[in-house]
């Protein structure tokens, strides 16, 4: 029986390390992402990692009479970093965790993100929500970035040696133009660089038919991430066209989801081509 103290810590169910690690705080469904939480401690920990930034959120004081060892804490506790002010989520297994920043792509536990991912050796924390995207919001979670600034979902405690965003999908359906998404995209590539300077970063674009079989939009924001990730210097995966390129629309599960076993298929090539960018766990 867990102690009150521990309970009153936990933003739902306790997250365990697995390959479909759900995360960003949800109360009920871990996948989500959304979600609140009691009062996290305004706790003293160990001082920050070199070049870790304080730019996701403001200092906080500390509190010496409830100081909180971070590492004493169950995972799926929210832990208050003192280093930059911002509610996390406690991981079991930081060291090999890789977290997922998406959409409803990625958002199943068995989607094909989690799967190229868990392929590579990582276990998955995902943050992220159905209908959102770098401009889209779904109307409770706020787009990427602002959902990781006003705390719509956590960030995990610690150093994860890799984080893959995915997405564009929503902003592509809710008319969003370049110029936002591009600006949103820097600013979320930017938050996770500040936030986790020595993990590796990539992104995965936008899945479609490409625009000689009827997606053009898709394909269109797809490049232009696609730009943005360039920009950055950071991998970028290329999928504006796969749905075509490699027969997989019989696979759809409706105009842009997939069944499963279009996520396993989906899984495979985007885990071959994750590898090839040398983004394996090592």
């Amino acid at each position: 029986m867990l102690q009150a103290s521990t309970r009153a810590l936990l933003i739902g169910p306790v997250i365990a390390a697995s390959v479909f690690l759900a995360g960003c705080g949800a109360a009920t469904e871990p996948a989500s992402g959304a979600g609140t939480a009691t009062a996290a401690p305004r706790a003293v920990a160990p001082v920050a990692a070199p070049g870790e930034a304080v730019a996701a959120g403001s200092a906080v004081v500390s509190d010496l009479r409830a100081a909180v060892d971070p590492a004493r804490l169950p995972a799926g506790a929210l832990y208050r970093n003192p280093a930059n002010g911002r509610d996390e989520v406690i991981v079991g297994n930081i060291a090999h965790t890789a977290l997922l920043i998406g959409d409803s792509q990625s958002e199943p536990q068995a989607s094909w993100p989690r799967r190229a991912l868990a392929g590579l050796g990582y276990d998955v924390f995902f943050c992220g929500k159905g209908g959102s995207g770098f401009v889209a919001s779904n109307g409770t979670t706020g787009n990427y970035v602002d959902a990781l600034q006003r705390g719509d979902w956590h960030l995990p405690y610690g150093f994860p040696p890799l984080v893959l965003i995915e997405g564009g999908g929503n902003d592509a359906k809710q008319g969003a133009s370049n110029e936002q998404i591009s600006a949103n995209a820097d600013r979320l590539i930017t938050t996770i660089k500040q936030r986790y300077p020595g993990a590796k970063l990539a992104m995965v674009g936008t899945l479609g038919k490409g625009a000689e079989h009827g997606g053009v939009r898709r394909a269109e924001v797809d490049a232009l991430l696609g730009t943005v990730a360039a920009d950055h210097g950071i991998p970028f995966v290329s999928v504006g066209d796969w749905l075509t390129r490699y027969g997989l629309e019989s696979q759809l599960k409706d105009s842009v989801h997939m069944n499963g076993e279009g996520h396993r298929a989906l899984g495979a090539l985007l885990g071959d081509r994750l590898a090839a960018l040398g983004l394996a766990l090592s």
